[in-house]
């Protein structure tokens, strides 16, 4: 991988990059030298450490908000504010119920958030100059989102309603209706049926508009949407106009094509008339994130090219307000926006995008296409701005996420909390890299090793082999809370991350090369990385290894097992795809197969059944643990079960785990407990002694 502390400076393809200084480091190394005296990373440690949410800088840039998360402990999620000057910090709420979905209000004195500690998800607001917190909202639903104008009276509302209902009581009678039958069914007339993790109802998520009265509580809102039978894709992507006149969102239109397709759109409404305007619906692909400008001149957003694609890359979409011209924003640079907001001038925005195992902050020139790289180490989030100043939430392979601050020109880098500074200042963390190698057909690819947390010099270790899911995906530079890979690290295994085709953050062809190829080049990737690393690392024992995967990292441990059958001691498989037929037709979301295979199933056949792990089945000797979530309809445990029941007949020593109440992921924190202790024993099982007894 590149080194971020030489950045390339010139033209890439039209696209100028300019120069600014990266704080960027590709070596951690965290040794102290009274290792005996700290701990090694639990996941007791991982449960709980303080996770930060909703920060937001106040419009006069001088106060930071966020939320505060005490671990899994209940009753602990308060609000907080830090002085940018003094760093002073005082906690603002203490209510045992969550603060969340925070705005600042326009004079920088007062907090808008939801709260359910009236009973009900509501609106409130909160004035720092003393007091309680008043409620602003008294519906009889649920207010799942919210986002206000510019004038503090307007106000966007998201409710769950039943389609076609002119009133809330409306579908308050729907749903007691449904609640009183004596019989227990599901009936459905169009796709989509489920969705992740739950089985949908008869409500879709509307957008409301309503203005805020001078006294007493808003119990009113006009529904925008009423008769859609289709959600908004969330009130993040929901925007004001300055003069709070139009409202810009993003959702699918009406129609039985959900389950196929990606062609979010955006619309605006004119909040005078109601009317409603398809902005994007000549193209068929991904458009998302609305914003106006500041200025009211521009209305911006990001959109893809490709229909019934999910891992396009996202291009920044200009629209001038004064002529209704629309222009591509460095269309040539060759990253995918995943966030952006216009700068205070509105002649930029600043943009977060993947690149090259991070996930980094750039600022895009309106006028000229250029790309400035700002901040390139770990994992950025929660990016707001105010003057010169950026704010973001950065996390890293050995720190988790804590508030900094940049310059809009690259220099200023600062810590702005040590929300878990107690808790780490005790844990011995593990020494991680970047590295390269030529992988399928030469090209370059990238990747991560981390050192055993009590590594020792000239001795030797067993490796996790972690292959990320995806598969347009990467494990890169971030703390990850389900596969994190400083837990291996701390139970004394050398842990080895490869970004093979198909990862993203590597340019749009790299992402695009997997469609197809399933089992083809990332194999190739993961094969000579792995003979790669192990001869390169003397510490890393290639006779002594494990392999683990969920989702398609689980369909590449099944992979492994019929096309690379020797490679590895023991495998761990976590919702791993298995038989590509039945994936298809059970499935929720379509339009992922049908890109990455060209089609239905049973129109391209061929294709899926190239890269079919059920087929080859003549070959898979190598020992294998195989999880699940019982409520995963992404992967159905369908899945899971053909591959333990293919092992036990064969006689291949394997073992299955289910979660009945978890989905695509192991969320809660005893069975993320449960979890880890199954894959160690799985692998303490297979692998030789750690490195205690392994002298070179």
């Amino acid at each position: 991988m590149k080194s971020f502390t030489n950045i390339v400076l010139g033209s890439v393809f039209g696209t100028t990059l300019m120069s600014a200084p990266v704080i960027a480091q590709q070596t951690q190394a965290n040794q102290p030298s009274t290792v005996t005296q700290q701990e090694t990373l639990t996941v007791e440690h991982l449960n709980n450490f303080r996770q930060l949410n909703d920060v937001v800088i106040s419009p006069d840039g001088n106060t930071l908000v966020y939320g505060l998360k005490n671990g899994q402990q209940t009753g602990t999620h308060h609000l907080y504010l830090q002085d940018i000057a003094s760093e002073k910090v005082t906690q603002i709420t203490s209510n045992p119920t969550s603060e969340y979905s925070v705005q600042w209000g326009a004079d920088s004195k007062s907090l808008y958030f939801l709260s359910a500690r009236s009973g009900s998800t509501q609106v409130w607001l909160l004035s720092l100059d003393g007091g309680e917190a008043k409620q602003l909202t008294d519906f009889p639903l649920d207010v799942s989102g919210y986002k206000l104008a510019d004038d503090g009276k307007t106000i966007a509302l998201a409710f769950d309603v039943k389609a076609g209902c002119k009133t809330m009581q409306c579908t308050l009678d729907a749903k007691a209706k449904m609640a009183d039958e004596k019989h227990n069914t599901r009936a459905y007339d169009q796709l989509m049926v489920r969705h992740w993790d739950h089985w949908l109802d008869s409500l879709n998520t509307h957008l409301f508009i309503a203005t805020l009265p001078e006294q007493g509580k808003l119990t009113e809102a006009v529904d925008l949407m009423p008769d859609w039978n289709a959600d908004i894709a969330g009130m993040a992507q929901v925007s004001f106009n300055v003069e709070g006149t139009k409202l810009a969102f993003s959702a699918k239109a009406p129609g039985r094509d959900h389950a196929w397709t990606t062609n979010w759109d955006i619309f605006e409404v004119d909040l005078a008339s109601k009317a409603l305007t398809n902005l994007t619906a000549d193209n068929k692909a991904w458009d998302a994130q609305p914003q106006y400008s500041s200025d009211g001149r521009y209305l911006a957003w990001k959109a893809m090219k490709t229909p019934v694609y999910e891992s396009g890359k996202f291009t920044l979409k200009v629209k001038d307000l004064r002529n209704d011209k629309v222009q591509d924003v460095a269309p040539l640079w060759d990253r995918s926006i995943s966030d952006f907001h216009f700068s205070e001038d509105n002649r930029s925005v600043i943009a977060v995008a993947q690149d090259v195992g991070q996930k980094s902050i750039f600022v895009i020139s309106l006028q000229f296409g250029e790309v400035t790289p700002v901040y390139q180490n770990g994992t950025v989030a929660n990016v707001t701005s105010s003057g010169k100043a950026i704010y973001f939430t950065r996390h890293t392979l050995d720190t988790p996420a804590d508030v900094y601050t940049i310059n809009k020109d690259g220099y200023g880098f600062k810590q702005l909390t040590k929300v878990n500074k107690d808790v780490l200042e005790n844990l011995q963390m593990a020494e991680f890299k970047q590295f390269s190698f030529p992988g399928w057909n030469d090209e370059k690819v990238h990747g991560y090793w981390l050192k055993p947390a009590n590594y020792q010099q000239g001795k030797q270790y067993p490796i996790a082999f972690l292959v990320h899911g995806g598969p347009q995906g990467s494990f890169g530079n971030m703390f990850h809370y389900r596969w994190n890979a400083q837990l291996w690290a701390a139970q004394g295994y050398g842990v080895v991350m490869i970004d093979f085709h198909g990862s993203t953050g590597y340019g749009q062809e790299f992402t695009d090369s997997i469609s197809g190829d399933w089992g083809g080049k990332p194999l190739v990737d993961l094969q000579k990385g792995f003979a790669f690393i192990t001869e390169q690392e003397s510490w890393l024992d290639g006779e002594n290894a494990c392999a683990l995967g969920a989702s398609y990292g689980g369909y590449m441990m099944n992979w492994f097992m019929g096309k690379w059958s020797d490679g590895f001691n023991c495998i761990v498989n976590h919702a791993g795809l298995f038989d590509m037929k039945s994936f298809y037709y059970s499935t929720e979301e379509l339009w992922f197969p049908e890109h990455d295979f060209s089609g239905p199933y049973y129109n391209n056949a061929e294709n899926y059944d190239k890269f079919d792990p059920s087929l080859f089945v003549e070959h898979w000797k190598m020992p294998m643990l195989v999880i699940q979530g019982e409520l995963d309809y992404r992967v159905p445990y369908a899945q899971s079960l053909g591959a333990f029941t293919t092992m036990q007949r064969k006689g291949i020593d394997s073992r299955l785990v289910m979660f009945p109440d978890e989905d695509h992921h192991i969320r809660k924190p005893d069975n993320l407990k449960e979890w880890y202790r199954e894959v160690f024993a799985w692998m303490d099982k297979y692998l030789k002694p750690k490195s205690a007894d392994q002298t070179r």
